[in-house]
């Protein structure tokens, strides 16, 4: 049971703010970080590992290539957590955090993991499009943003270890840097890069369908589906899949971008070369696009509040 819908054009503005993002030099930087982050020299990322702390290292010159400060209270782009692992009982993780004030205090937090699953039986897991994908959108996301100063405040949020079961969010969420109360969306990236046909899904409005009219591209040769986020799908429901599960622990919306499992899925041969790079472009730009639309739209903020009001009630 899947919810298939094609969207409508909307949003002038949003439309405006993409076609500064698809200039070429936008896209060959989108390609670098994916490329970057997923070849063999990263060892797939593992949480714990060297290719993790390179991942870091990567994320941390793009963030100050950018423009992204790190948040005022973390006094680092590294948010450090201890966890359990199953060989381990003490493995280290760390969060990478990202931040620009916006004209609001309220915030909107982008996110997208970056730990894969490492090296297995002597091959390398690159994680190409899960979830270097992400972390490339994310980067987009925020270079655009250093550049057009938001409505809203955004933390950018690059997790470690969602492969070990989300544990990076988890900490997150259990040790905000700000009030929760500020926090009104999550938006999640993960596994943007990778579909044969040209659908991305959009998870989260099941829950908060007010989140619909502003989920649009203006790219035809992108499909943007609704789904996957219903209860009773059961494994097919992916609320708790990948990272805004945390959020949506807390009641906070999500919107969860991503692809369905394909063929290189959780294997060695996630690679960059197999990643569909005009899809994955079209699909950075339309995250892009609607993030604007939300930001740029402050009936979201009063939306979120009625909502929870009458939940009071």
């Amino acid at each position: 049971m899947k919810i298939y819908f094609f969207l409508p054009l909307l949003f002038s503005l949003g439309c405006n703010a993409v076609k500064t993002a698809t200039k070429p030099s936008q896209s060959e930087q989108l390609l670098k970080d994916i490329k970057t982050l997923s070849s063999d020299a990263y060892e797939g990322r593992k949480t714990g590992t060297k290719g993790a702390e390179m991942a870091r290292n990567y994320i941390a010159k793009r963030f100050k290539e950018i423009g992204i400060t790190s948040f005022p209270l973390l006094n680092s782009y590294q948010q450090p957590f201890i966890f359990e692992g199953i060989d381990d009982p003490k493995v280290n993780g760390k969060n990478m955090i990202g931040y620009i004030p916006g004209i609001s205090e309220k915030i909107i937090v982008i996110s997208a993991h970056y730990d894969h699953l490492g090296i297995i039986n002597g091959k390398i897991f690159n994680g190409a499009d899960d979830n270097a994908s992400g972390v490339a959108g994310l980067l987009k996301i925020a270079a655009h943003f250093a550049k057009n100063k938001p409505n809203y405040t955004l933390i950018f949020a690059a997790f470690d270890a969602e492969e070990f079961g989300r544990k990076g969010s988890d900490y997150f969420v259990k040790h905000l840097p700000v009030d929760i109360k500020r926090i009104k969306l999550n938006i999640n990236l993960d596994m943007i890069s990778h579909n044969e046909k040209g659908e991305l899904y959009a998870s989260g409005t099941y829950k908060n369908p007010q989140l619909k009219s502003f989920i649009a591209t203006t790219n035809p040769d992108l499909k943007i589906l609704f789904g996957h986020d219903n209860p009773k799908l059961g494994i097919d429901d992916w609320t708790d899949q990948s990272d805004q599960s945390a959020f949506n622990a807390k009641q906070i919306p999500f919107i969860y971008f991503g692809v369905e499992d394909h063929k290189d899925y959780h294997k060695e041969t996630d690679k960059f070369e197999n990643i569909n790079q005009e899809f994955f472009i079209n699909a950075a730009n339309a995250i892009l696009e609607i993030t604007d639309n939300i930001d740029k739209d402050r009936t979201v903020e009063r939306t979120f509040r009625e909502k929870l009001q009458m939940k009071r009630k």
